[in-house]
């Protein structure tokens, strides 16, 4: 399917732009960049309780930020983590924020959106994946404090967010013998370095702008940033090393226009492969970090239900209906 026409129209200014990572090391190219990724919210942002509050953990407090979608107590809750590149983000980014208000009001759940330290400073792994696994502990010990069910717990993240979360359900799973409900990577970063993507997807991504379009060197020198230079990723900092029997229902969510599609792709089979429920969904017309995007958009919107529906499913709560 072509590139969704509302963000096609956006393309075009960035024909000429360098790579992601060189746009953003430029500060006048990253003022570029950034007219492309930011979007108005849809007309009304649902309305929820909000209130920020902090995890303990062993690098500080981890702020968190929650969200009530309904006061009824022993709601679901998703525990969510935005993503970034692992070196930008933070709880009022719209992939943060909006996916965070949207799942609240759509599932009727309690949302924990997660601020983790960027891997800048200095900061690099374990402290990112140190600072999730701290903040779902937190949510899992505290769930009935929070209105919610310690039973029904989805931890979800997107991008970079979408690492974090896959790692840190893996260390639960090996320090605690414990596994949340469910487990939803989105256009998640789960290699260190990408899997050759497959001929249609190349064929996809080469109608792009270089800009947007992402290569191997652009993420393994994301990898890098998160990990350090020179040091070998583990299987917690990056997933796709992982040993995966017995985790969780995964549901893997891809953009169509996006090379860590093949990342999400190769990781959804050795799932599959390990024995564990899995399900991989791929969002057509639509490129990397598209929950930064409003909620009008149809595939967003098509994104947020399948979340939505993620966290309530096969717990005696009605299913929701997927947008058409």
């Amino acid at each position: 399917m072509p590139v969704h026409p509302a963000v096609a129209a956006k393309l075009a200014p960035l024909a000429d732009l360098p790579s992601w990572r060189d746009a953003m090391d430029d500060p006048l190219l990253r003022a570029r960049l950034s007219d492309f990724r930011v979007w108005p919210p849809a007309a009304t942002l649902p309305t929820v309780d909000t209130k920020d509050d902090a995890a303990p953990g062993p690098h500080g407090p981890v702020p968190v930020r929650i969200y009530r979608g309904v006061p009824e107590p022993r709601r679901p809750v998703l525990v969510w983590v935005h993503g970034g590149g692992f070196v930008h983000g933070d709880l009022d980014m719209a992939e943060a924020d909006w996916t965070a208000r949207e799942v609240a009001a759509r599932a009727g759940a309690v949302v924990v959106s997660v601020d983790y330290r960027l891997a800048v400073g200095g900061v690099r792994y374990p402290v990112p994946h140190d600072d999730v696994v701290a903040a779902i502990r937190w949510v899992r010990d505290n769930a009935e404090r929070l209105g919610a069910d310690p039973a029904r717990v989805t931890v979800a993240g997107a991008s970079a967010g979408g690492n974090l979360a896959t790692g840190a359900v893996l260390r639960l799973r090996d320090d605690d013998g414990w596994l949340p409900a469910r487990l939803v990577p989105v256009y998640a970063t789960l290699h260190a370095q990408v899997p050759t993507p497959s001929p249609s997807l190349a064929a996809a991504l080469a109608e792009l702008p270089g800009v947007v379009r992402s290569t191997p060197a652009d993420r393994a020198r994301l990898a890098a940033d998160y990990v350090g230079p020179d040091r070998e990723p583990d299987g917690y900092a990056m997933p796709a090393r992982a040993d995966l029997a017995g985790l969780c229902p995964t549901l893997l969510i891809n953009a169509e226009y996006d090379l860590l599609r093949a990342s999400g792709e190769a990781f959804g089979t050795a799932l599959a492969e390990s024995g564990v429920a899995v399900e991989v969904v791929t969002i057509a017309s639509m490129l990397h970090g598209f929950l930064s995007l409003p909620a009008s958009l149809s595939p967003v919107d098509e994104t947020l239900t399948l979340l939505s529906e993620a966290v309530t499913r096969d717990q005696g709560v009605p299913e929701v209906a997927l947008a058409t």
